[in-house]
């Protein structure tokens, strides 16, 4: 079921490039982020609250708040530099760029989780950034 998830999770990222590309148009790109930044918000809070999820906010603990709050300010930076990347650059370079990140977290997540690097998940991130470089390198 986890990747039904991540074919939408990869289908809304596309549409966004799409939509942002078309929405930043001559407005400040960090205004453009902090508009969609709000928009996030109040979807994140509504899905929370219809779902019942507002009374589990006790059982947060300090670490669970320090590593979400160090999340979300890794999530703001990325937006912000993804606007500003879009707004200079086309969606077909700055997106596989962007993409680049899937490569990033896996080698993140075996140094600093202590996940495995099987061969074909080295490979899959050496194929992603191999693809990265074709789509910008012109």
């Amino acid at each position: 079921m986890w990747w039904i998830y991540a074919l939408l999770s990869a289908f809304f990222a596309a549409l966004t490039a799409v939509l942002a590309k078309i929405g930043i148009r001559g407005v400040d790109s960090n205004l453009a982020t902090a508009v969609r930044t709000a928009v996030v918000l109040v979807l994140a809070w509504g899905v929370v609250y219809f779902r019942g999820g507002l009374a589990e906010v006790h059982t947060l603990t300090r670490t669970n708040l320090l590593f979400l709050g160090l999340s979300g300010l890794a999530t703001g930076l990325s937006w912000m530099f993804y606007f500003r990347a879009l707004q200079l650059g086309s969606v077909s370079q700055v997106a596989p760029v962007d993409k680049l990140s899937v490569a990033l977290a896996i080698g993140l997540s075996v140094l600093f989780l202590g996940e495995k690097l099987t061969w074909q998940t080295g490979l899959g991130a050496g194929l992603i950034v191999a693809g990265t470089l074709v789509l910008i390198l012109k």
